[in-house]
């Protein structure tokens, strides 16, 4: 499962500058969007078949692909090989040539060259973005290039993305949160590269589904320090403590100094109970968190969440497909937490794959084998080669429902999962199976990067939660806490990221003691889960 991380991280979200390359010319047009839409068509990988390409010949066609099948990146670039000619091996008809070019030599520009230079028909890859970005350059722009980057910026121009959109993810989490009648919401996302242009893309998204995002708030990954103090801006803490300690103060008050009844003796009694025995006092101004880290990050955030009085019946947790590569669904505190994520791989092909290569498929061998189905049959098709690439109806593989876009970008279709704290997940909205209903709202081109911002609040007044006889309250009057409605405190002025986030190795795990749950602090108090303020 820690294989997404390798899809979902090869890239920074796109800039609405970066991603208008100027075209080089009209082959890749919109206009293919505005053909009717109908069933996607079947990437078959059960059996060869010859209504899939149309009629086999054996006319010569030929395939370049642009893979790191050696140095630091090898491991990444052979699992996309292996699923390149898993598909081969089964379907590629007579004629068809499929020629390696190793870009983890150091001499990129040479190998993308020399790959151009064989007049390739197809050309599958490359991996990284800024090997997308020069083969943009240097191929001609009828060559359509079927890359592995999510990098919008790297795309266009011929240069298609096969991987998946970060902007997919998030918009599909999104959606979900819609349907679950969320109202306002927090994001929580890493401060690196990635982070505050995925938050700029979910603030973006959220206010097209009418959702209402009222913080942002960044940590440093593995920082235990910045992570907690995170936590504790984003739980609103310093005023529901404050809060708390004014209406305990409130109902001691009342209870040592004034004369009451029995009734009234025994109701401020029982509040104050109540109050004992958790730290704070108060309803948040939001109802769902958006966590836009990895899974082993979520857990320590949320972990200090808890420790500072939100938990999941506090907020509805969100997550993206970065959570796939941790345990978190083995995570007891974390059920119900809900992200997008591909379909499940089909078992059918799971075990003719790994028959075929002695090793079972990953994410990112099954986008390789979905590049190689999509071209070979654009290749042996009757139709135009680009309008068949950019069929607005789209394509059924491996992972799902997919269709390609005429900017270089693409739509996968999504499911959202729950977390059932026992390690496994279920599904709660499965994949839409075709575009005939358009899937997503928004497009790559305007995401930008957004800052921080505090938590836009109304405030905490103990009095809204503790009843008190009404002879009292002008004797014990309380203020307000945490009030915060700064016009200036949301800055959504784009902060430019040109850098790129490089996909990682894609077999190994992460074991990182910084990873792993968070030890809290020693502490007097108790947070009782199931207690609650219930008399207001």
């Amino acid at each position: 499962m820690h294989i997404i991380k390798q899809i979902f991280g090869l890239t920074c979200i796109a800039l609405a500058l970066s991603s208008c390359h100027g075209n080089k010319g009209s082959t890749w047009r919109s206009e293919y969007t505005d053909v009717p839409i109908t069933g996607p068509a079947q990437l078959q990988y059960g059996t060869y078949s010859l209504g899939l390409y149309g009629t086999s010949s054996d006319a010569a066609h030929s395939i370049a692909v642009l893979l790191p099948v050696s140095g630091a990146n090898s491991k990444i670039g052979k699992s996309i090989r292996l699923g390149i000619e898993a598909a081969a091996m089964r379907f590629a008809p007579d004629g068809l040539q499929i020629n390696f070019y190793d870009t983890g030599t150091g001499d990129a520009e040479e190998v993308l060259e020399r790959a151009v230079a064989s007049n390739p028909e197809i050309i599958l890859g490359p991996v990284f973005a800024d090997d997308a970005r020069l083969l943009r350059d240097i191929k001609p722009t009828s060559t359509p290039a079927l890359s592995f980057t999510s990098d919008v910026s790297a795309v266009g121009d011929g240069v298609i993305s096969m991987a998946v959109m970060p902007t997919n993810t998030i918009e599909a989490t999104i959606q979900e949160m819609s349907a679950n009648g969320a109202k306002n919401y927090i994001i929580i996302a890493p401060n690196n590269t990635s982070g505050p242009m995925m938050a700029g893309a979910a603030d973006y998204i959220s206010e097209l589904y009418g959702i209402n995002n009222v913080g942002i708030f960044y940590y440093n990954e593995r920082d235990t320090d910045s992570i907690k103090s995170t936590a504790m801006s984003a739980s609103m803490y310093g005023a529901r403590s404050a809060a708390n300690t004014r209406a305990k103060e409130i109902l001691s008050g009342i209870l040592t100094n004034e004369s009451l009844g029995a009734s009234e003796k025994n109701s401020l009694s029982r509040q104050l109970e109540n109050l004992n025995r958790v730290d704070t006092l108060g309803e948040l101004p939001y109802d769902s968190i958006l966590f836009l880290g990895s899974g082993n990050d979520t857990k320590s955030v949320a972990s200090f969440l808890r420790y500072y009085g939100v938990g999941t019946r506090d907020a509805k947790f969100y997550g993206t497909p970065l959570w796939e590569e941790s345990d978190i669904a083995s995570d007891l505190t974390m059920m119900g937490a809900m992200f997008a994520t591909l379909p499940d791989i089909p078992d059918d092909f799971r075990n003719t794959y790994s028959i075929a290569t002695g090793t079972f498929p990953t994410r990112m061998s099954t986008i390789g084998y979905e590049a190689t189905m999509l071209a070979i049959g654009t290749l042996y098709s009757h139709d135009d080669i680009h309008a068949h690439l950019m069929s607005p109806s789209g394509y059924v593989g491996v992972n799902g429902l997919f269709r390609l876009r005429p900017d270089g970008s693409n739509e996968r279709a999504l499911r959202i999962v729950r977390l059932n704290g026992d390690g496994t997940t279920t599904t709660v909205r499965a994949e839409p199976a075709a575009f005939t209903v358009p899937i997503y709202k928004s497009h790559e081109q305007y995401m930008s990067a957004i800052e921080s911002a505090p938590l836009n609040s109304d405030g905490i007044n103990p009095g809204d939660y503790i009843k008190i006889p009404e002879r009292f309250k002008d004797k014990y009057r309380t203020k307000t806490y945490g009030v915060n409605h700064s016009e200036n405190s949301k800055n959504k002025e784009p902060v430019f990221h040109t850098s790129t986030i490089l996909p990682q190795n894609d077999t190994d795990s992460i074991t990182s003691a910084d990873y792993q749950p968070v030890p809290l602090d020693n502490i007097s108090r108790t947070y009782i889960d199931s207690v609650e303020v219930s008399e207001r």
